[in-house]
């Protein structure tokens, strides 16, 4: 009934902050001033019917982009990911947010059909912010405190920026609870009682600088950020016979990244863009598993390099109508030693030892057009050639080439209706994680090899988009999206040579996938709730692909059939506070191998928060997370042998549940 009532406000005006321009809505600061933002990302979280995506973590610059610009560029970075790009941007220096949908003249979507668009303000002065924090563990005791220090300033047309994170962390997906293992008769093979606890901490160091330069803008940027990971877990069998299993393992990396952006006008309609960006990473990774009459060791030393070099040429006619060419380059590395040993016995695995190489170019052109005050098109296509060479334990080199072409359509049937939809043909990155071998010892699953010989995922996507705004602040968007999939990367049985089977990242054959999604900003106030809003969103999930290892149809590993969330926000200015629910909800990934199938389960997470602002510059808040103490299941199916033709041995069941947790942050900023 409320969703009736809420379609048929479709006649009532819309946000007073809507610009004039179709599909372009103008959001200025004082439409977010009942909850006084901090920074950028607290603004952008409160954009009605907008739901944020920080990107995707791929190789390349064009295909990781998030669905946010800063003065309509992207930010020339990847390992600083976006949402900690826009943390740092104070509220005070944003002019306005833009809410751009379909499309605009001079806007490169990235594939997107929903962006925003942060512009700043070009007043100088000095700004800053330190933040101490702490999350407790209700059950164990465990603290983990953080600080994080930020400045930015600037005058004369130059602008700097500084960060400083230093952090412990605790993984809220170990915990304690049982574990048992039952015949396909339904008996009880093995009880156990499972302790398991994970915890780290990182430092992270930004800084960027911004300047004139050569008749326009250069920004240059850098980061650097290590952690450490250690986890630990005791399973105490209790039947058949007292017993216990014990894994450990630890995880450091170190990553850095520098990138430099340049951007000049050429005239009054055109404009260029250069992007360069060089990123390093190092990672070593060693575990430990022992039960009765076995010891298993696992290591795996990683290194990888990127570097990109991008440029972009924008010419708009006119208001209607304007060009975009683009050319990406970028070479990317991977160098992988992995040791997997059982009772001092050395067991060879594929892949252990490789360096990966990729020579990667993309060319795109792409147009944008608004006939009519109501419609915009924009068509485009990208051409992508790469060759990827592998020497050490597998040696291979191929060459692919890929079109990629894209459509889309956007109607504003009335000033708060508005229809999208979109046909393009996607291609994934390939993963260099998928390149290498990984374990899970703890759950059964073992080691899970590694393949350089993978073809990228490729798909044929349409997409339609129906988005209604109301009540000034509302909007209800739903979407539909089809999938025609080649070349589906999922588990796949690999041979060793010496007549072992393992499993291995591959590509299966083609296959299909449907998506239904709705999200939706409710503002209360209608209801008689003055400054209460409720936000949410959710997607529904159908795939369907061959399995390779019983020529059965079967949906595609890792896919979560249902995902979404709920937020409520409830804004007391008088009170100079806010508070509020965010409801994350219960999901399931299957996983299928060649002789085991493993159903991972993540309860519902409940969080509720405070903060209050006794003072403009100074805030506190309070959380208290994990109100269900939210369990993880797992639940693993192992087969005697391939599942084609070996039976059902045992299902093994682990029911870890993680404790509440108490977080305090007090915040103070400085300058304006």
């Amino acid at each position: 009934m409320l969703i009736v009532q809420v379609l048929a406000q479709a006649a009532a005006a819309a946000a007073p902050e809507a610009a004039a321009q179709q599909g372009v809505i103008s959001y200025a600061p004082q439409f977010f001033a009942s909850f006084q933002p901090v920074n950028a990302m607290e603004m952008i979280a409160r954009v009605p019917g907008f739901t944020f995506d920080s990107g995707d973590d791929v190789r390349g610059f064009a295909g990781a982009a998030g669905n946010v610009l800063i003065d309509g560029q992207r930010p020339a970075a990847k390992t600083d990911n976006l949402e900690s790009i826009l943390r740092r941007l104070p509220a005070s220096q944003v002019e306005r947010l833009e809410l751009i949908r379909g499309s605009a003249p001079g806007i490169d979507m990235q594939g997107k059909t929903v962006l925003v668009n942060v512009v700043r303000k070009t007043t100088g002065g000095v700004r800053g912010l330190a933040s101490v924090a702490n999350n407790y563990v209700v059950d164990d005791g465990r603290t983990s405190p953080a600080i994080r220090l930020e400045g930015s300033g600037g005058g004369n047309g130059r602008t700097w920026e500084a960060s400083l994170l230093a952090a412990r962390f605790t993984d809220d997906g170990a915990g304690d609870g049982p574990g048992i293992r039952i015949s396909p008769t339904g008996q009880v093979l093995r009880r156990s009682a499972i302790e398991s606890e994970g915890q780290g901490h990182e430092i992270v160091l930004i800084g960027a600088y911004e300047t004139p330069a050569l008749g326009g803008r250069l920004r240059l940027n850098g980061l650097l950020r290590t952690e450490e990971y250690n986890y630990d877990e005791q399973n105490r069998i209790s039947l058949p016979a007292p017993s216990g299993q014990f894994d450990q393992y630890g995880d450091d990396e170190k990553q850095l990244e520098a990138g430099a952006h340049f951007n000049r006008t050429l005239g009054p309609r055109s404009s260029l863009e250069v992007v360069l960006l060089q990123r390093n990473e190092d990672e070593h990774f060693g575990e430990t598993f022992r039960q009765p009459g076995e010891i298993t060791f696992f290591t795996l030393d990683n290194k990888t390099g990127e570097s990109i070099a991008r440029s972009v040429l924008k010419h708009r006619v006119d208001d209607r109508l304007s060009f975009e060419a683009s050319a990406e380059g970028a070479f990317n590395w991977l160098e992988s030693e992995t040791r997997y040993v059982e009772n001092g016995l050395s067991v060879p695995l594929p892949a252990a030892g490789v360096r990966v190489e990729e020579t990667r170019g993309e060319a795109s052109g792409m147009a944008t057009w608004r006939p009519l005050p109501a419609w915009t098109f924009e068509a485009g296509v990208r051409q992508e050639a790469s060759k990827i060479t592998s020497s050490g334990d597998v040696k291979l080199s191929k060459t692919l080439y890929f079109t990629k072409p894209r459509v889309t359509a956007s109607w504003a049937a009335t000033p708060n209706t508005q229809v999208r939809a979109r046909v393009e043909r996607e291609v994934g990155q390939l993963d260099f994680d998928d390149f290498v071998a990984e374990t899970s010892f703890n759950t059964g699953a073992g080691v899970q090899a590694g393949n350089p010989d993978i073809n990228p995922e490729q798909a044929w996507v349409g997409e339609v988009a129906i988005e209604q705004r109301f009540w000034g602040k509302g909007a209800l968007v739903l979407t539909w999206r089809r999938f025609e999939l080649k070349d589906v990367v999922d588990s796949a049985p690999v041979f060793d040579g010496a007549g072992g089977v393992f499993d291995a990242p591959g590509n299966i054959g083609d296959g299909s996938k449907d998506e239904f999604a709705v999200s939706g900003t409710l503002p209360l106030e209608k209801l008689g709730w003055k400054g209460a809003e409720l936000r949410g969103s959710a997607t529904w999930r159908e795939s369907k692909v061959t399995d390779p290892t019983t020529g059965r149809a079967r949906e595609i590993s890792g896919l979560r059939p249902l995902s979404w969330e709920v937020h409520f926000t409830h804004d007391l200015p008088q009170w100079r506070m806010n508070w509020g629910v965010d409801v994350y909800g219960a999901s399931r990934e299957t996983f299928y191998r060649v002789d085991q199938i493993t159903d991972e389960k993540v309860k519902s997470y409940v969080e509720l928060f405070v903060e209050y602002r006794p003072k403009p510059d100074l805030s506190v808040r309070a959380e208290l997370s994990n109100l269900t103490e939210r369990g993880l299941r797992n639940t693993r199916r192992s087969f005697a042998g391939p599942r084609s033709t070996g039976a059902l041995t045992f299902v093994d069941d682990r029911d870890v549940q993680v404790g509440r947790m108490v977080y305090i942050r007090v915040r103070k900023t400085f300058g304006r």
